[in-house]
């Protein structure tokens, strides 16, 4: 049995598998990093679906609903940094809770607002990265043409965490607060606004993991459709360390395995193997670095605790 694979289409579905990956990951980094674990990055993903597909087939632009979906990513965000920081509720307790309530909040409004909990009706998409002036290089220009503007805004939110968490004393003391409550406060630092701003950033960055699935994938609402991504990116986090470059790259190679099983649809392979490629990809990752990394926090965001 021959398996032909496009290698060109198949970079550039790794690509727009490993987008939502890693606005997960980055999502959990901002989080943990400033001592708040936030397992409710899947049902943040799984609201962006819902209020960007909604937003976009109310308003017609796209555009507006990126905004939107950020904002909601935004309150999420933050309720679920009132539970854990100034009600010091249990962090896994207030992630399957916020988990819960999107699971079963979004085909609810689906059914109201399309008459199916199961799926939307098409709304208006983001454009692709069609022009970018690149005729004398095809193969970049086949790779990126058909990529999301999300994407560019990945890539330079990638960058800009970097030089934040590592070249500005903005993120020294982001990382002293995650290592050490009790010395961050005593060295006067106001750890609370530090973890208040980053886990806000954690539901936005998630927020809009799932918008890119709308917005750019889809063009439609369906229920479940982020598929563990979610928790998906909580792997790239930990793979890469808490790193955001190399959070980037681990959702790379997880999006591989997306692109992959993608690829051989169609190849003689049974779809019931060729969908799980992706999930033993993550679990076989797991399993290589259980033990092996040490997180960069203690999971206490109270200087007293």
């Amino acid at each position: 049995m021959m398996i032909e694979i496009n290698f060109l289409a198949l970079s550039a579905a790794t690509l727009r598998m490993a987008t939502p990956i890693a606005f997960a990951g980055l999502g959990g980094l901002m989080s943990e990093r400033v001592g708040v674990m936030n397992i409710a990055l899947e049902g943040m993903m799984m609201m962006g679906t819902l209020c960007s597909a909604y937003i976009s087939y109310v308003s017609g632009n796209p555009w507006i609903a990126l905004i939107v979906t950020a904002l909601v990513g935004a309150v999420l965000g933050g309720l679920h940094a009132v539970l854990c920081i100034r009600f010091r509720g249990l962090q896994i307790v207030s992630g399957f809770g916020i988990n819960i309530f999107t699971f079963g909040f979004t085909p609810f409004v689906s059914a109201i607002v399309w008459g199916s909990r199961g799926t939307s009706e098409r709304v208006v998409g983001l454009p692709t990265l069609t022009y970018l002036g690149l005729k004398e290089t095809p193969i970049i220009d086949e790779i990126l043409g058909s990529q999301s503007p999300l994407m560019i805004l990945l890539i330079f939110a990638v960058i800009l965490i970097h030089i934040a968490l590592y070249k500005t004393s903005f993120g020294l003391r982001i990382r002293a607060i995650g290592a050490n409550p009790k010395a961050a406060l005593s060295s006067g630092i106001h750890i609370r606004k530090y973890q208040y701003t980053c886990v806000i950033l954690s539901g936005i960055f998630a927020s809009l993991g799932g918008a890119f699935l709308v917005l750019s994938v889809a063009n439609h609402y369906s229920t479940g459709m982020t598929a563990g991504r979610g928790f998906i990116g909580l792997v790239a986090m930990i793979l890469g360390k808490w790193k955001p470059i190399n959070v980037f790259g681990a959702s790379i190679l997880l999006g591989f395995g997306d692109a992959l099983q993608i690829s051989l649809q169609g190849s003689g392979i049974p779809v019931q193997m060729i969908q799980t490629i992706p999930y033993l990809l993550t679990i076989f990752v797991l399993i290589g670095i259980v033990g092996k990394i040490v997180a960069p926090t203690g999971y206490k965001p109270h200087a007293e605790d």
